[in-house]
């Protein structure tokens, strides 16, 4: 088991991306924390990690909210003894417009949730996997040279977050603590049925594959598990591309 006595905590852990990969983390071993903002759905993805022979303990926070993470983060090491792995997949609640469109405040919104919740949740593990010399953050999204009109300023986020990613990686590597982002160009599974143009999209993103097939959710939950387990120990401040090659670097 890639992740056995391992203590992680996700947040978002109640959508679909921050499940899968909670459920791989658990089937791997891990004792998973599950953090987000909508108790019901944090206890539907434990049920399952439970009902599988996981441990799966639950807590509404708010990722942005820099005292409940703090203090969320020192329940879970005063409960679990440590924290090995610490996983941000929330929401960034991005409007996406054209640039010439788009209000400053709704550009402006998903690049200041995107740091905000990375700065916060990141020092908050860091400050006790400091203390063993070990551990592993995980970020999601990635960047990549290419991009496509009316984004808004979600693309920007993504940069954003692999700026803040290498200098996290830069400052705590001497820590013994990695930092690594996982790279998709979208999983169509994570599409809510109800969305309009859902079709569409998922058609759109596999076609701009090299593959011709996407990334699924159990794909994202096995590649972070495998880069979150000691077997990939030398791997720190870069991106783990799991696009099918709809990003090229």
């Amino acid at each position: 088991m890639l992740l056995e006595n391992k203590v992680a905590v996700i947040y978002g852990a109640g959508g679909s991306i921050g499940g899968a990969v909670a459920r791989a983390f658990a089937r791997e071993g891990a004792r998973v924390f599950l953090a987000g903002r909508t108790q019901a759905k944090l206890d539907t993805v434990a049920e399952g990690i439970r009902a599988q022979g996981g441990v799966a303990e639950t807590a509404v926070v708010d990722a942005v909210d820099e005292r409940a993470v703090d203090a969320y983060v020192e329940s879970v090491v005063t409960r679990a003894g440590h924290v090995d792995i610490s996983f941000d997949v929330i929401g960034y609640g991005d409007v996406q417009k054209p640039l010439m469109e788009i209000s400053v405040d709704d550009f402006l919104q998903p690049i200041t949730i995107a740091m905000r919740t990375h700065f916060v949740t990141i020092r908050a593990a860091a400050r006790h996997m400091r203390e063993r010399k070990s551990g592993v953050i995980l970020t999601f999204g990635g960047s990549g040279p290419q991009t496509l009109p009316g984004l808004g300023g979600f693309k920007v986020a993504l940069d954003a977050i692999e700026g803040l990613r290498r200098q996290w990686a830069c400052e705590l590597g001497q820590h013994g603590i990695r930092v690594v982002t996982l790279k998709t160009g979208g999983i169509p599974e994570s599409i809510p049925e109800s969305f309009a143009g859902r079709e569409e999209i998922a058609a759109s993103i596999q076609q701009g594959t090299l593959l011709k097939r996407v990334a699924t959710l159990a794909d994202v939950g096995n590649v972070a598990a495998f880069v979150a387990s000691d077997l990939a120990r030398t791997m720190t401040s870069t991106e783990v591309n799991i696009s099918c090659g709809a990003i090229v670097d």
